[in-house]
């Protein structure tokens, strides 16, 4: 049985989405008050919007970097799903009107080959590697709707996917393994300038490592990846929030590029 302050929460956090409102702390009846609840609560969301014909088509792991860590003070991951409305490939424009304070990061994307069973724990950076048929250079598109971080809290964010608000899918590279993602390095353009520049070794070391953490909570929480599903893991370089319409690009050092217009 689901609780009902779970299918309270989801509700709520549905209403906000879809009036582009700022996200306050949730009523206490309802707010989540554990990661776990985070995850649950979260869960009903996607079954929620699954109802609505927007099915979740992958995952996102959010503070996966010192930095932000630090910024955030939450110092490990958290994850998110990706929905295939919000799932867009290179060369597309957004409009500017559908996010509060959008923002961009830049990621590595996997694209998982084989359905993983969550009955499977303690998967390796190697082994999770294995499973995975291409990868591509990835922009994630985050949205700021909370005036305060700390006020909202962990679970909240996490129920509300981590900021998630779209991904920008580059080209897939399918024979990528002797390709050291941890040396990659990568660089975020706005309107043509260079806006940061990072490694692939900013994201715990490799961007694969998230991947293996994922699996391994997906499968705590009885849930397995699926053949198909897109994870991105983590922005090497600081997100870069954006005051205007403009055009993004990443330049990828191993994978190309991949690029997405606000208009």
């Amino acid at each position: 049985m689901i609780p009902q302050q779970h299918i309270n929460a989801a509700n709520f956090i549905l209403a906000m989405r879809k009036a582009k409102a700022n996200l306050e702390p949730l009523p206490k009846w309802c707010r989540p008050a554990t990661l776990a609840d985070g995850y649950e609560v979260q869960e009903v969301l996607h079954q929620r919007l699954k109802f609505q014909g927007i099915l979740r088509c992958g995952w996102k792991i959010g503070c996966t970097n010192k930095v932000l860590q630090e910024l955030l003070n939450i110092p490990h991951p958290c994850a998110g799903g990706i929905m295939v409305n919000n799932t867009v490939f290179s060369g597309t424009i957004l409009p500017w009107s559908a996010y509060v304070r959008p923002g961009i990061e830049c990621e590595v994307a996997f694209e998982i080959g084989e359905d993983l069973p969550a009955s499977k724990a303690s998967w390796t950076r190697e082994a999770i590697l294995e499973r995975v048929v291409a990868i591509m250079p990835a922009i994630e598109v985050v949205d700021d709707r909370y005036k305060d971080h700390a006020e909202v809290g962990t679970p909240t964010l996490i129920a509300d996917d981590f900021f998630h608000a779209g991904v920008v899918l580059g080209t897939r590279t399918e024979n990528f393994r002797d390709i050291d993602l941890a040396r990659i390095a990568v660089t975020t353009n706005i309107n043509g300038e260079a806006m940061g520049t990072g490694k692939g070794a900013a994201v715990m070391g490799h961007p694969a490592e998230p991947l293996a953490w994922l699996a391994n909570m997906l499968a705590k929480r009885g849930v397995g990846l699926k053949r198909q599903d897109i994870v991105i893991t983590g922005s090497m370089v600081n997100v870069q929030w954006l005051t205007a319409p403009c055009e993004v690009s990443i330049d990828n050092s191993a994978l190309g590029s991949v690029a997405v217009s606000f208009a």
